[in-house]
């Protein structure tokens, strides 16, 4: 039986306990957040809140009751205390450590459906399954062991998006696939190639880069040349054919199963493994080329269910991301603002192949995952930007806390010689301002959720900005801005269009909520850092570039991330409620429901206080 000791090792009642609980309290805290439960105020004191969750068990009609201590934060956010949730049941009352129970237990109270119950069932048993090999790992390493660990390997210590809550759910992934491909076991990987016909498949690139010395230099002389008589001994001529790197499940999964006319008429043909070593990213389906790190990372589609979405890559986002990082590093090139002070960088999608289904490609409303199977986008190397002494790290990283409660960011402030404060306006300093000057002067944003944001460091202090992932996640106003005169007629049909909350919710949602909403509670509850201060400093932080940038005063107005409130968005609920498990033909967006407050609205009371004085 494979693996069987290796799971037994793993999956001990200690550690399926701690994992369990640590997953119960995300969904009560995160499921209050989005109004999915709403737990009755039994006590209030200046330390914490007691609450009561009543349910209906339904078939029998009994009674069931959830009572757990917890702490209001802002933005309508909860710490839940971990050691203070009970269940009653049958009049019993004991400890609550099973979160897929608490599931079945809310499940008819919020309205999950059965089908969409089930399918929860295995993405979170998935996702404690994987937390319980990554706590089986933090109990042999403090966060000092990840200071200086390089960016590549550091991405394989993350535990996923802090939010949602099936976050490493990955359906399509058996165990042993979860222990060759998932990227907190960091296992290094080979990349398959082959040869697909040009009838099917385009190559698109940034000016001036050719495909021939591209594909040369990204796969060795050596390399090309085999692969190239290899074309020539299955009689076809090699220049009808791309070349194109395929991640092996996805060829075992995906390519042959549903590409195999394709293959029997060799308008696709496997060509053998390159010679470059890979380690997968948070994403799974981007690589970092551990073997050169001058060379590009690799992002490939692999089907699988994680988080919201199909892990694929939509062909024609894939078509046009060459065109997109143009246009984005044009901007970049002729601000002062972004290219000489902030230096910001931005590791452009330079390169990419698209292969068309030959039969879901004529389907109109085709499932959107089957026009996402096949193609490559080749992302600019974060490591050919840096300067001697600059450390990257993802922004997600400043969320690891160690298994004995030191946080990353923790250690980072201990090496630099700085405050909590001053660390911390660094931070914001490095961060905001490129965002801000995108969004304010050109209508423009990218989607800086933890993952996409790259805080270069030098000498343990944050110290300028890294963009990436524009192929998904560049989006433009709807405003009839002069500044977007400009774009591309190829990307308005592609790039998302947005009214001004929409376009801000990338910052407000994807930075604010998505990341400084937990960045300030584990500096909370580590350093007694208030959260009243650090969004008091982000707030001083958008202040001090609105003076800089008087000309723009309309601009801020328009795009106002200083309102008192917006539009929440829930991923959470998406799944679990409003699209379930369905296989529509566009990708599913995060659910709006009510609204969240904003803490850096001046009338805030901590906001007015701090201002007045």
């Amino acid at each position: 039986m494979q693996n069987s000791n290796h799971v037994q090792e793993i999956l001990t009642p200690e550690i399926w306990d701690q994992v369990s609980l640590n997953l119960l309290v995300k969904m009560i805290s995160e499921f209050m957040y989005e109004e999915i439960i709403h737990p009755e105020v039994m006590e209030e004191t200046a330390n914490f809140t007691l609450y009561k969750l009543t349910l209906n068990e339904g078939k029998a009609g009994q009674e069931i009751c959830y009572q757990f201590k917890g702490k209001k934060r802002l933005m309508d956010s909860y710490r839940i205390d971990p050691d203070t949730i009970h269940c009653v049941r049958n009049g019993r009352r004991d400890r609550a450590l099973k979160p897929i129970q608490f599931l079945l237990d809310i499940q008819q109270t919020v309205g999950i459906k059965p089908l969409t119950t089930g399918h929860l069932i295995k993405e979170y048993n998935n996702t404690l399954l994987a937390d319980a090999h990554i706590l089986h790992k933090k109990q042999k390493q403090s966060v000092e062991d990840l200071i200086d660990m390089d960016y590549g390997e550091l991405e394989g210590e993350m535990e996923g998006h802090p939010w949602i809550t099936y976050n490493k759910g990955r359906i399509g992934f058996d165990y042993q696939d979860y222990l060759s491909y998932s990227p907190e076991q960091k296992k290094r990987v080979k990349l398959s190639w082959i040869a697909v016909h040009k009838d099917y498949a385009s190559f698109h690139s940034v000016s001036k880069l050719e495909y021939e010395t591209f594909i040369q230099a990204e796969l060795g002389i050596e390399n090309f040349d085999s692969f190239l008589e290899l074309l020539k001994r299955k009689k076809v001529e090699p220049i009808d054919y791309l070349f194109l790197p395929v991640h092996e499940w996805q060829w075992n999964n995906a390519i042959i199963q549903y590409f195999t006319e394709d293959i029997a008429q060799k308008r696709i043909i496997p060509l053998g493994e390159g010679g470059d070593d890979y380690l997968p990213q948070q994403s799974i389906r981007t690589f970092v080329n551990t073997s050169d790190k001058s060379k590009h990372h690799v992002k490939l589609p692999i089907s699988i269910l994680n988080t919201l979405v199909y892990r694929g890559l939509p062909g024609e986002r894939t078509v046009v991301a060459p065109t997109i990082t143009e246009y984005i590093h044009s901007i970049r090139d002729q601000d002062s603002f972004l290219r000489e002070e902030c230096r910001l960088i931005l590791p452009g999608e330079v390169a990419s192949v698209n292969y068309d289904h030959p039969y879901y490609s004529q389907l109109e409303g085709a499932p959107y995952q089957c026009l996402e199977m096949l193609g490559s986008i080749w992302r600019e190397s974060i490591y050919s930007f840096l300067d001697e002494g600059e450390q990257p790290i993802t922004l997600a990283s400043l969320l690891y806390v160690d298994n004995a409660g030191k946080p990353f960011v923790a250690s980072l402030i201990e090496r630099s010689g700085l405050s909590v404060d001053e660390w911390i306006d660094k931070l914001l300093r490095v961060t905001l301002p490129p965002l801000l000057h995108f969004l304010y002067q050109y209508g423009t944003v990218f989607s800086p959720h933890g993952q996409n944001t790259v805080i270069v460091l030098k000498d343990y202090v944050p110290h300028r900005l890294a963009m990436k992932d524009f192929v998904d996640d560049v989006n433009v106003s709807g405003e009839p801005l002069p500044e977007l005169l400009h774009l591309p007629k190829e990307l308005k049909p592609i790039l998302r269009s947005e009214e001004p909350e929409g376009l801000c919710q990338f910052i407000f949602t994807g930075l604010f909520v998505c990341h400084f909403r937990y960045l300030s509670d584990i500096l909370d509850i580590y350093y007694h850092y208030d959260e009243e201060r650090f969004w008091l400093s982000l707030r001083e932080t958008i202040i001090a570039y609105q003076s800089r940038f008087p000309e723009l005063k309309e601009r801020f107005q328009l795009f106002d991330l200083l309102k008192p409130s917006y539009t929440k968005l829930c991923l959470n609920r998406n799944r679990m409620i409003d699209y379930g498990y369905e296989d529509d033909d566009d990708r599913p967006h995060a659910s709006k429901f009510g609204k969240v407050k904003n803490p850096l609205h001046l009338h805030l009371p901590f906001i007015k206080e701090k201002v007045n004085a």
